[in-house]
């Protein structure tokens, strides 16, 4: 083929996007790694250097399975669904990509990743991301019936949730929906069912992710206008911290009606105290909601996540063994 021939063709793909000529993959010939670089390549992808997805993710379902066993749950129940947690992150994280990977190049947090510079294939992201969701449904098959449906479910909402953002403002409450799903398959591996205590929880985890997710969309929303995505934070617009203040508002009133119905004690509600301080300071850190501010006060939920479960540990380990009273 002839430089200018070729030149036409490349040009072709770039400037009109339905192009025969145009590739499945971003870029059609990604530059050829050692499997060293691939590997790294791979564990930023699923984020496995950034632990914070993996940690929101956790606290909330191990809040569901302490409530459940009324304290430490069976190590291996426990196991799987610490393990499950980081495998289904890690899923949703290498599907997300995939589904922004026209979107990530034109966002400054996400330009740099790996599909998004061309440097992984859609192809192996597909692949890798099968290879989790297979890894973690071979852990659930361990468990009881009732988990192994609610389990289909968990699959549907991590595959589908990055897609919402093209379509509704509300992506975040999604989120909670995949992040908190945990919760009622905890209940439903350690008792068999899925109590209303259960689902309780789980609401109160729908409003603190979209509560914290949204500090994080506020991160990107200069971007995310410019590229036509929707969020939260575009919803609530110049009311985005009135808006977060009534969510989290929301979170606690939930949680104070879970500490009632599960007959908590004092630790618990230590606990809580303490995550309702460390929310108020995340107010301080993004009153000016400039970006870095923003995603610091994402960041922080956390330690939110943590207390709350130190507060339910605590409760039921220094209370003695009880059964649940619900």
């Amino acid at each position: 083929m002839s430089p200018t021939r070729d030149l036409s063709r490349r040009l072709g793909s770039i400037f009109l996007p339905n192009s025969p000529e145009m590739s499945y993959e971003r870029f059609q010939t990604p530059t050829a790694s050692p499997w060293r670089t691939r590997l790294a390549l791979y564990w930023q992808l699923v984020r496995g250097d950034r632990p914070i997805g993996w940690l929101l993710l956790l606290w909330p379902t191990w809040w569901g399975l302490w409530l459940a066993a009324g304290g430490m749950p069976p190590l291996w129940t426990l196991f799987v669904f610490s393990a499950g947690v980081w495998l289904t992150r890690s899923a949703g994280c290498v599907i997300n990509d995939y589904a922004d990977r026209w979107l990530d190049p034109h966002v400054e947090r996400t330009k740099g990743r790996p599909l998004a510079t061309g440097a992984v294939r859609g192809r192996e992201a597909l692949a890798l991301f099968a290879v989790l969701m297979l890894a973690a449904f071979g852990l659930v098959l361990t468990l009881n019936r009732l988990t192994v449906l609610m389990s289909f479910v968990g699959v549907v909402l991590a595959a589908s949730y990055p897609y919402l953002k093209r379509y509704t403002h509300l992506p975040q409450v999604y989120l909670g929906l995949a992040f908190g799903w945990g919760i009622p398959m905890g209940f439903a591996a350690v008792q068999g069912e899925v109590p209303a205590v259960a689902w309780l929880l789980y609401v109160a985890n729908i409003i603190w992710s979209t509560a914290y997710d949204t500090w994080y969309a506020m991160v990107d929303r200069e971007d995310d206008l410019r590229m036509g995505s929707k969020s939260t934070a575009i919803l609530f617009g110049d009311m985005d911290l009135i808006a977060q203040g009534v969510l989290y508002a929301l979170f606690f009133v939930a949680l104070v009606f879970v500490g009632q119905r599960a007959q908590m004690g004092m630790y618990y509600w230590t606990g809580l105290a303490v995550s309702v301080a460390l929310v108020a300071y995340e107010f301080v850190i993004a009153r000016t909601r400039e970006r870095a501010a923003c995603f610091r006060a994402f960041l922080h939920n956390h330690w939110v996540g943590l207390a709350i479960f130190a507060g339910i540990a605590a409760d039921f380990a220094l209370r003695g063994p009880a059964a649940p009273a619900f």
